[in-house]
């Protein structure tokens, strides 16, 4: 600066007196010493609890802990317990500049309270930002995250980015209605079909918190009974909590909660909603507007008020496991929240899982299922074609459909559509001998040959093609899919019935609802569409190719989808017929021909209880590379009743194809055990398994390791 005239270097002459007061004032605040953004170096702290614990969002083991801040005096009245803040971390204690922690990148976080000293001895960081002054992450949503992560050997940090959405400002700002006033209790309605449902609603509606594992009757209604369910639980005054597997049950209770308690008195908590819209519902909940949620997987941690109810439908299904760390699965948390909320608690479904009769037997939950009479009444007649039927049936050998089921197909077509349910999606899958149907292998690895659509063999496992391909048991030339996808059905049967219209539901398209008229519906399991009037018949295809999974569960999975799609088929009496091409001596057939499906998850239980499988114990299954896993098991410290089973080889993905749900990254070669341990074990193998990978973390291990407790696939 000149001392000649006051201007400031490079301002030329005649600038504007405005101009050079503003240049001025510039500079004389320069020279006062001021604290840089962010960093709040020189600034007073809060008078009144000036240290702040944040979890950050860090989902490593090794820092699964709090870690304390102190609170600048401006930030003091907005840094509240359960908001969002940045902080520095990873600067260690070199950079400390008046008595303060200086440096580190900036990361997100919660603070979680407010404390007076801290237990760290050293110097402390300051809170850089409070992201915004909306609590987010109460005490309740705090305890339950902590016990999810405990219970997965997983970090609440993790957990976290689980149980509370991405922040979206607008929808922060957005003024929320006041709550409604609770509704009046509805009447039992379709309950009455079960012995104790009029009960259960009306111990709800009292204040009650009633368990219960409801096998559902076949139809629509099931929709309609968690809403009232619900209704009586808000009817008392409480919150519920209702959780399905996908948007489209979701869409479903949507309906039947606004039809039976009107508009406003819920939300609707689904990743297809959009950030906005998700975060707002999200918010109403938290703040008290809506009492009552319904949502798919992530909604199991939406902050409900005076939680009453906690429902979870199609527990079976793969889609209530996250595939992110921890991995929790929605029935494994919400069992934790009516523990922790002393709250009630409702499993449904149309089958019965494991874990579902685990419950009952435990005596934690009760039945509620429908007398005999009543089950045969709603549920349609079920026929079944076995591997003698198949042998003899020269259709079956020459064209895509069993005699029997052409028959009730075709039967089926006059009184409405008929479902077709195959077990694969695509065109054409894996290949058999059309003579003997043994496997089309490949010479080189022994690989699954597979066909596309206007393309030679080639080996699902090293990419050969194969050109000359013989059967080597009996030297035959002709192949025949061992299991057809959909489109591949839908052109046979499309032939077969060539004044029939067909209609496909699958991974490309999933049909919601379909009319009344004949049609042939051909889906996948789990994309099935329901029916205006039910369907008329459905087909199960290659119920052998479900069964024939090499998993523990292939026989309840096989059931569950298979009960899935026999729901939406008309009762018997109104001319409902299901036909399963499968072997009608195995026990998952027999099930489903009795429409028993407790009674084969109760056999199921007895049996894995007697050879030590889960639900009975717990597992844990660890994998990563084979020098990786061998490094995690030599510092592992587990509980003297552990069983360590293997290491056996994870299957490979190619690289370039996308990577399997929990499967190693394509190109990667890994290997996994399997840990078990008897009941009451658990809690100690999850502690074991979550400090030894700390301790390994700490270290810089770079090999990865996987742990997923209770996995669902075990093989």
């Amino acid at each position: 600066m000149s001392s000649e005239n006051g201007r400031a270097d490079g301002v030329a002459d005649g600038a504007p007196p405005e101009q050079l007061a503003l240049v001025r004032d510039a500079v004389r605040k320069a020279e006062v010493p001021k604290a840089k953004p962010r960093t709040w170096r020189g600034a007073a702290l809060a008078e009144e609890l000036p240290v702040a614990r944040v979890v950050v969002d860090k989902g490593v083991l090794h820092l699964d802990r709090y870690f304390d801040y102190a609170v600048p005096k401006e930030l003091d009245e907005i840094a509240r317990p359960g908001v969002r803040v940045r902080v520095r971390f990873g600067a260690g204690g070199r950079q400390v500049r008046g008595g303060r922690r200086e440096g580190g990148s900036l990361i997100d976080g919660f603070l979680v309270e407010r404390v007076a000293e801290s237990d760290y001895s050293g110097p402390l960081a300051a809170l850089a930002q409070v992201v915004s002054p909306e609590p987010v992450l109460g005490p309740d949503l705090l305890g339950l995250a902590r016990a999810v992560a405990d219970r997965y050997a997983g970090s609440l940090a993790d957990v976290l980015q689980l149980a509370v959405p991405p922040r979206h400002a607008r929808a922060e700002a957005a003024v929320l209605p006041e709550p409604p006033p609770p509704p009046a209790a509805p009447d039992p309605g379709t309950w009455t079909r079960y012995g104790r449902g009029a009960e259960f609603l009306g111990a709800l509606a009292a204040g009650g918190a009633p368990r219960a594992v409801w096998t559902a009757l076949p139809g629509p209604q099931w929709a309609d009974e968690i809403a009232r369910a619900v209704g009586a639980t808000l009817a008392s005054g409480r919150g519920a909590l209702v959780v399905v597997p996908a948007g489209r049950p979701a869409a479903r209770m949507d309906a039947a909660l606004t039809a039976l308690l009107g508009e406003g008195q819920h939300a609707v908590l689904t990743a297809d909603a959009g950030q906005e819209r998700r975060y707002r519902e999200w918010l109403a909940v938290r703040r008290g507007a809506v009492r009552a949620v319904v949502g798919t997987r992530a909604a199991m941690f939406a902050p409900v008020r005076d939680l009453g109810l906690v429902v979870v439908w199609d527990d079976g299904d793969a889609a209530h496991s996250d595939d992110n760390a921890p991995f929790p699965h929605v029935r494994e948390v919400l069992e934790l929240r009516a523990a922790r909320d002393r709250c009630g608690f409702l499993l449904g479904s149309w089958s019965c899982t494991v874990e579902a009769a685990q419950l009952v037997e435990s005596g934690w939950a009760l039945p509620l299922a429908a007398e005999r009479d009543q089950v045969r009444a709603s549920a349609p007649l079920v026929r079944t074609v076995g591997d003698g039927d198949l042998a003899r049936d020269e259709a079956a050998r020459a064209a895509r459909l069993p005699t029997l089921a052409w028959q009730v197909a075709r039967e089926g077509l006059r009184h409405g559509p008929v479902l077709v349910q195959v077990p694969r999606r695509g065109y054409v899958p894996r290949m058999a001998c059309a003579q003997c149907r043994a496997p089309a292998r490949c010479r080189h690895c022994a690989g699954p040959l597979e066909a596309q659509e206007a393309a030679a063999l080639r080996c699902g496992w090293c990419g050969r093609e194969e050109a000359a391909w013989h059967c080597p048991e009996c030297g035959g030339f002709r192949l025949r899919a061992q299991v057809v996808g959909a489109r591949r059905t839908a052109e046979e049967l499309g032939r077969a019935f060539p004044a029939v219209p067909v209609r496909t539901s699958g991974r490309e398209q999933v049909l919601d609802t379909v009319s009344g008229a004949p049609a042939l519906v051909v889906s996948t399991p789990g994309a099935e569409p329901v029916a205006d009037g039910g369907y008329a018949a459905a087909l199960l295809l290659d119920g052998w190719a479900m069964l024939g999974r090499p998993d523990l569960r292939a026989g309840e999975d096989a059931l569950r989808r298979w009960t899935g799609a026999a729901a939406l088929v008309r009762p018997q009496g109104d001319g409902g017929t299901v036909v399963v091409v499968a072997e009608p001596t195995l026990r998952p057939v027999q099930a489903l021909v009795r429409w028993d499906p407790v009674g084969h998850a109760v056999r199921e239980l007895a049996e894995r209880a007697e050879l030590g499988f889960p639900p009975v114990s717990r597992m844990a299954a660890v994998s990563g590379t084979a020098e990786g896993l061998a490094g995690f098991l030599a510092g592992v410290r587990l509980p003297g009743d552990a069983e360590v089973l293997g290491p056996v080889p994870v299957p490979f993905t190619q690289a370039g194809r996308p990577r399997r749900v929990g499967g190693p990254p394509p190109g990667e070669h890994w290997e996994r055990v399997l840990i078990r341990v008897p009941p009451g074990s658990g809690a100690a193998l999850a502690t074991a398994l979550k400090t030894a990978q700390a301790a390994r973390m700490a270290r810089g291990g770079s090999e990865p390791v996987r742990i997923r407790i209770d996995p669902l696939d075990i093989g």
